[in-house]
């Protein structure tokens, strides 16, 4: 018996329609087989699964990522932290007051002029605190010429030295008598330790300095020379020696 073809109903007409049949004999209605009955729509679901189970075995476990994150965030909390202390700390520095703008104004003058008086005149630390608070000096307050004094750099051996060279030089003086003005409270007021340092280590020709003092009392003063001899070596006078008294004497024309 021979197999009959199969009948199909069209969608559009509802008339029979062959099985191969792609168009209605009857409307024209195109009548296109299922998609899910064409073979090439099972092999991409087939595809479909087989990409989805490999998918499955190769996917990461979230947890596996979590410790690496979590070393990162402490890694980067640490490194905020520092740059927040580090600022702080530099914020909290730059806002504190430097030693040297808590000092008055008036101490930081009488510091200079303290520098000055060592530098330029040569005083002794004595003699400068003096002059830094007298009425008819700088007239600083006390607090603020004691920290002049106490803040000082000076080599006051050296301004004794240059003390006594001087008056050697255009003064004609003794030794000893250059020894007395430095210590004398009314003179440059140096401690003895420090005028002795500078009488050792002067540089002067004591002989010479007797003859200029003799000259000058013979020619201004018209004295005699047992007169000037006499005030040469006298302790209220010239303390010159017995020696460098008679040179001058001797060479006087």
């Amino acid at each position: 018996m021979a197999k009959q073809p199969k009948i199909r109903v069209c969608k559009n007409c509802n008339n029979p329609l062959p099985e191969k049949a792609t168009v209605c004999p009857s409307c024209g209605a195109k009548n296109k087989k299922p998609i899910y009955k064409k073979w090439w729509f099972w092999l991409i679901i087939a595809l479909i699964v087989i990409g989805a189970a490999s998918s499955g075995g190769t996917e990461s476990d979230p947890s596996d990522n979590q410790p690496s994150s979590s070393v990162s965030s402490g890694i980067d909390n640490d490194a905020t932290s520092g740059d927040v202390s580090s600022g702080e700390t530099e914020d909290a520095s730059s806002n504190e007051p430097s030693e040297t703008d808590s000092i008055p104004k008036e101490y930081k003058s009488a510091l200079k002029k303290a520098e000055s008086y060592s530098d330029i005149m040569h005083m002794s630390k004595a003699a400068i605190y003096d002059q830094l608070v007298s009425e008819y000096g700088e007239q600083f307050s006390e607090e603020a010429a004691q920290y002049a004094i106490d803040n000082l750099v000076a080599d006051w051996n050296a301004n004794a030295l240059a003390k006594a060279e001087d008056y050697a030089k255009t003064m004609q003086m003794s030794k000893a008598g250059i020894y007395d003005q430095l210590i004398s409270e009314y003179g440059e007021k140096f401690t003895p330790e420090e005028a002795q340092y500078a009488v050792d280590n002067v540089e002067a020709d004591w002989k010479a300095n007797a003859l200029a003092k003799a000259e000058s009392y013979q020619e201004m003063m018209s004295m005699s020379p047992s007169a000037i001899y006499d005030q040469l070596v006298s302790e209220y006078g010239e303390k010159f020696t017995a020696e460098e008294a008679q040179y001058a004497i001797d060479n006087l024309s």
